[in-house]
């Protein structure tokens, strides 16, 4: 099944005038962005693509293979972004991309336990090695941290019921396996007004809370931004509300001239500004695009360019 790169023309348009002599898809996938930025920039001569799953990493090889000569694949996450960049002695980046969240390819592989839709072990690692599993929170975390996770990695209205829901399965027997875990969720929380299923927003957050990705985004995006020569480029995609709010305030704060000194009444210091931004309000995909591909719906790019 060929996976559609998200809000892929959007991201081309922001990055159009811009010189990508060294480029880096720090969530590279299948490569379908990779593609496009190779196809659409015949100037790249280095591009670095970071990615954890050995799944993609093969895909997106075959995928690149035209410009082999100039593509990296790195096995990793882009949390060590910075580690990758010194261990290839890159200095300094033209345009960098994230698209975070777990990419469709994942969503479809039973195996790796992301959907409700289908069987498959309570896994949801986006890196196989990785030690922290869903089945392992879901069957010896407590109630407490199991409501804290759903109602701030999910913003799930019913956290404590979906918590208490599952510390009562349980009891009887090991949830096991993501329909299992859907079954409990789907028999005690309600369907939403929007008809969203109730195991959406708790398996969102076992997701984030296993590959820890919010506080990846914290850590990483503002090292990305330090590494971007003058007038280079940083595009994120993100597809939830936590995500967003994290991209949004990492880069107002640094396209912003002051620095709140926390503490001292309010005052603020003096900063030079590191970006300008490009995208004050986050891009949102076409209508064609959603009737195309309805998970990119949520998704929103934020773009800023280092000054």
């Amino acid at each position: 099944m060929e996976h559609e790169s998200v809000l892929l023309n959007e991201l081309l348009h922001n990055f159009e005038n811009c010189h990508l002599g060294c480029f880096v898809d720090a969530t590279l996938g299948a490569g379908g962005h990779s593609e496009a930025f190779l196809k659409s920039h015949p100037e790249i001569t280095r591009l670095i693509g970071i990615d954890q799953d050995p799944v993609a990493r093969e895909i997106a090889q075959e995928r690149l293979a035209p410009w082999k000569d100039r593509v990296e694949i790195i096995a990793g996450n882009f949390s060590d972004l910075e580690i990758h960049l010194k261990k290839l002695n890159i200095k300094s980046i033209d345009g960098i991309i994230f698209d975070l969240g777990v990419s469709s390819m994942q969503l479809d592989r039973a195996e790796k336990g992301f959907s409700f839709m289908r069987e498959g072990p309570l896994d949801m690692r986006m890196d196989p090695t990785a030690p922290l599993t869903a089945a392992e929170i879901v069957n010896t975390w407590s109630e407490g941290d199991l409501g804290r996770i759903f109602r701030d990695y999910g913003e799930e209205k019913h956290w404590r019921r979906a918590a208490w829901a599952i510390i009562r399965a349980r009891q009887q027997k090991p949830i096991m396996t993501t329909l299992e875990l859907a079954d409990i969720l789907k028999q005690s929380l309600p369907f939403s007004k929007k008809g969203f299923n109730p195991a959406t927003l708790v398996f969102q957050a076992l997701r984030i809370c296993v590959n820890q990705e919010l506080q990846v985004i914290e850590h990483v995006l503002p090292i990305a931004i330090n590494y971007l020569a003058p007038h280079g480029r940083i595009g994120v995609i993100s597809f939830h509300s936590l995500e967003d709010r994290i991209v949004k305030d990492i880069m107002r704060f640094a396209a912003d001239d002051k620095e709140s000194t926390s503490g001292l009444s309010g005052l603020f210091i003096d900063k030079e500004p590191q970006v300008k931004l490009i995208s004050r309000k986050p891009i949102e995909a076409s209508e064609e695009e959603v009737k195309r591909n309805s998970r990119s719906r949520s998704a929103k790019l934020r773009v800023a360019e280092k000054c």
